[in-house]
């Protein structure tokens, strides 16, 4: 049975009757309301947050913010989480907007056929199953023994327009998706088989997610949403 529910996860297959969810393509994009590029790649991110195979989430940054706007959405972590992905990819420098799809690959994201794209070709893993039980998170035994981090992502899923009234995108209102309120690091996970308590419930129109990641922003090794 063992064999058969790992098999169902590395094809990305929701097993009937199972506790485990298919992995969904985790699409992460890093935008500011101050920015005038990122409007486009909002939207294009925005048009696949629905999507059942597709874990969207929109992350603000705050090195936009003293250019005539600040973000009401940004938080420092979220920049901290961008910049381990700067390391993680190899790259320079952070900027916007950015999508990082399932920790592994970047792209601008204004064009929505280009990301389109990107999500189909997403590589998949075989990383740990993840399962829900009594206010606890159990992530699995893996084949490969990789240092992770588990992370409780809250994200608000309603459209929430958001009039700018300064900066690079003044007079124009941003209608945002999937925006992430809450980040929270539940703890390591060293490729055995470990448990982790979720913290309380935030706000009831939240939904939430958990991202199996390796650590210094390395690949998403599994993803369940909740």
């Amino acid at each position: 049975m063992k064999t058969i529910l790992h098999a169902a996860f590395i094809l990305g297959l929701l097993l009937p009757g199972s506790a485990y969810a298919a992995l969904p393509t985790v699409v992460e994009l890093y935008q500011s309301q101050g920015c005038s590029s990122c409007p486009p790649a909002i939207a294009n991110v925005n048009a696949i947050a629905d999507r059942p195979d597709v874990l969207a989430l929109t992350f603000a940054v705050t090195y936009w913010d003293q250019l005539g706007w600040k973000d009401t959405f940004a938080s420092p972590a979220f920049t901290a989480r961008q910049y381990d992905y700067a390391h993680g990819l190899g790259h320079g420098d952070v900027y916007t907007p950015q999508v990082v799809i399932n920790g592994r690959r970047d792209l601008v994201g204004a064009n929505r056929s280009e990301l389109g794209e990107a999500v189909a070709r997403a590589e998949r893993v075989a990383g740990p199953l993840l399962s829900r039980t009594q206010g606890k998170i159990s992530v699995g035994d893996a084949p490969a023994k990789t240092a992770a981090d588990v992370w409780l992502v809250r994200y608000d899923p309603r459209t929430l327009n958001v009039p700018i009234g300064a900066g690079e995108n003044s007079g124009v209102t941003i209608a945002h998706r999937n925006v992430v309120r809450a980040l929270v690091r539940l703890g390591s996970w060293a490729g055995t088989a470990q448990s982790f308590a979720l913290p309380s419930d935030g706000d009831p129109a939240w939904r939430a997610a958990i991202l199996v990641q390796a650590k210094n922003g390395g690949p998403i090794l599994a993803a369940l949403k909740l």
